[in-house]
Parts: C-alpha cells; sequence; structure tokens
C-alpha cells in the first residue's frame, strides 16, 4: 500500500460523523435531528460508494 487517499479518508471519517451525530439526535431526543443526520449519513456514504465504483 502505498498511502492514504487524504479525501476518501476525509469522506469516510465525515460519514461516521453523521452517524455520531444520529446518536446524538437520539440523546437530545430530536426526531428532526435524527432524520437529517441519518439521510445524511446515508448520502454521503452513497457518494462514497459512487466514486469506489467510478475509479475501478
Amino acid at each position: 500500500m502505498s498511502g492514504f487517499d487524504i479525501p476518501k479518508l476525509l469522506l469516510a471519517m465525515l460519514v461516521v460523523l453523521m452517524f455520531f451525530l444520529v446518536g446524538v439526535g437520539f440523546a437530545q431526543g430530536s426526531p428532526i435531528l435524527i432524520i437529517l443526520f441519518t439521510l445524511l449519513g446515508f448520502g454521503t456514504m452513497g457518494y462514497g460508494i459512487s466514486l469506489k465504483r467510478k475509479q475501478n
């Protein structure tokens, strides 16, 4: 392995952050935050998967 792909690493960290924020939404008891960060998390993950498919 020659090195890290920094943009993809940051994208993966962003996905983890979104799902972490879903937990914060649960802690706050806010269904709007839960739905928002769930959709953003899956959308960001889908974008990352599409980038990986284009690369291969």
